[in-house]
């Protein structure tokens, strides 16, 4: 599993109520990652998700452009440890 990755996404924008959360889960259940995804208090979304470096880069690119309805201003991408044992792939409660 060494190129196994975990990466933090920040996104901003017009990305609550627009199904971002959706979209984005069913993206990283598609390619196979584990994580979770939320939204935040000041209006943003947060996702962390694990998997092979090449389908981590997929999902964050699919991020930027988001669902139909949505205006993506900006994804911040930061590196988060791996964790171990993680099953699935998560919508969790505001934060």
């Amino acid at each position: 599993m060494s190129d196994t990755i975990r990466r933090q996404l920040l996104v901003r924008g017009r990305v609550q109520g627009v199904g971002f959360r959706y979209f984005t889960r069913l993206e990283a259940e598609r390619l196979g990652l584990t994580g979770f995804v939320r939204n935040l208090r000041d209006g943003g979304v947060e996702a962390e998700a694990q998997g092979p470096t090449e389908d981590v880069n997929r999902l964050t690119e699919s991020v930027r452009q988001g669902p139909p309805g949505s205006r993506v201003d900006g994804v911040n991408v930061l590196a988060r440890p791996v964790r171990e044992n993680e099953e699935g792939f998560r919508i969790e409660t505001t934060i």
